[in-house]
């Protein structure tokens, strides 16, 4: 598993590091993205999803589970925080979201055994108030080799 470890200074360096990986994903990825509450998730996945053409606003969508957005391929959006554990009806539900789509799942811990192998995965920490400390694993080393 090749790993890459970043400091960011800001949400636009996030956004920015997020919108490198972006550009090299295909439909059908799944990235996972996992971290504290308020590390930068959902600025992470703003980011990449600006990067794939979104220009709605990207929101997180803790209370709505997911969010399916149009740019140059489709992207979703997902947040498990609500879930304990996946069961049969709720992955029946959360299904569609992968379909023909870039998928980002945020607190991904949830779907253990629910999700296909993740082309990468990204662990965001706090550092202090103003920095974020961004750790993105994939098995291709090629995938992250924009990012340093």
């Amino acid at each position: 598993m090749a790993r890459v470890e970043l400091i960011s200074g800001s949400p636009e360096e996030t956004e920015r590091v997020a919108a490198a990986l972006a550009v090299r994903l295909r439909r059908g990825d799944v990235v996972t993205v996992g971290g504290e509450l308020g590390a930068g998730k959902t600025t992470f996945v703003r980011g990449a999803a600006r990067a794939l053409g979104v220009t709605d606003p990207v929101t997180s969508p803790t209370y709505t589970i997911g969010h399916r957005y149009s740019g140059t391929v489709p992207v979703s959006h997902l947040d498990l925080y609500r879930f304990d554990r996946l069961g049969d009806a709720d992955w029946a539900a959360l299904e569609p979201y992968f379909e023909v789509a870039i998928t980002f799942v945020e607190w991904p811990e949830a779907a253990v055994g629910w999700l296909a192998d993740r082309r990468a995965g990204v662990r965001l920490e706090h550092v202090d108030s103003g920095r974020r400390r961004l750790v993105v694993e994939s098995p291709e080393p090629d995938l992250l080799a924009g990012l340093i």
